[in-house]
């Protein structure tokens, strides 16, 4: 006769039904880049369903920030500056220009380079943004608490 093996112990699970919220993460819990994923979701859908009002997405606002911050700045710094494909930025850019909001103007320093603006319409509507933007920051300040949201900016500007 063989040594009978004593059957493994299966680790608990959660019912089917259990709240997501209340499952352990394991080390997912201890992972700073997941916890900041998980940040970044949530600010994500936030921004997202603020912004569908305006029918921009969070790529487009950024670069209509980035264009008012630096007028007749050229696609190729844009896209560096965002870390956005440059085929994707130039598809984000065609669309902000059927739209109306930005202008490409031929570069005068460099032949094969746009210089972009915002047109009056571009302006209008970051004007008409930016305070719904604020709301947004004002909540994930108020979720971090003042100093965790002044930490927290101060800890990834080093990412910028």
């Amino acid at each position: 006769m063989g040594i009978r093996k004593a059957p493994a112990k299966r680790a608990a699970r959660p019912a089917a039904d259990t709240p997501a919220e209340s499952i352990a993460l394991g080390d997912l819990s201890q992972i700073l880049g997941y916890r900041l994923r998980r940040a970044q979701l949530w600010v994500f859908k936030d921004i997202n369903r603020r912004l569908a009002r305006f029918e921009l997405s969070p790529a487009q606002f950024s670069v209509l920030a980035v264009i008012a911050a630096n007028p007749g700045i050229n696609q190729l710094t844009i896209a560096s500056a965002l870390d956005i494909e440059r085929a994707g930025l130039g598809r984000l850019v065609d669309r902000l220009t059927q739209q109306g909001l930005v202008t490409r103007i031929a570069s005068v320093v460099h032949r094969r380079y746009y210089a972009l603006h915002l047109t009056a319409a571009g302006r209008k509507l970051l004007d008409r943004v930016r305070p719904v933007i604020a709301e947004g920051e004002k909540a994930l300040a108020d979720r971090l608490g003042p100093a965790g949201h002044k930490a927290l900016l101060q800890a990834l500007s080093s990412f910028l």
